[in-house]
């Protein structure tokens, strides 16, 4: 018994001895996606379709037929409306289709993800961007 014990307080004092090494702790990456085609993917192609045409999965049971985003640029006038699509996602402007400014609207969405209003104004931004991308040549 007496070996046993001496053999434990032995392992016991070579192991406080060594060096402990301490794991590295680190965050996950944040899982908010901030890419334009990602946030387009994500919460807008179930009802604008993922080419955005409007003929998303969701267009059947809406009581307004989604806006065709391919044509943002034909219906003013051959100019992008940067400023119109930054106040409607961004949560400035009622526009029927998505609700009072309580509902789907993104900016508010997008500062919940994340409280930073920068990375809010970032996602609005690059959903933005790719829509333009989007626009009927």
């Amino acid at each position: 018994m007496r070996t046993i014990l001496c053999i434990l307080a032995l392992m016991l004092t070579v192991r406080q001895s060594q060096p402990q090494t301490k794991l590295k702790v680190t965050e996950a990456p944040e899982r908010n996606v901030t890419k334009g085609a990602d946030l387009y993917q994500q919460y807008c192609a179930v009802c604008h379709g993922k080419d955005g045409k409007g003929s998303g999965p969701a267009t059947a049971a809406l009581k307004t037929t989604p806006a065709d985003l391919t044509q943002l640029s034909k219906t003013h006038n051959g100019k992008f409306p940067v400023g119109m699509l930054r106040s409607v996602l961004g949560g400035g402007e009622s526009t029927p289709a998505h609700g009072s400014a309580d509902m789907p609207i993104w900016g508010p969405v997008f500062r919940a993800m994340n409280p930073n209003e920068t990375v809010a104004k970032l996602r609005v931004d690059n959903l933005i961007h790719y829509l333009e991308s989007l626009q009927a040549k």
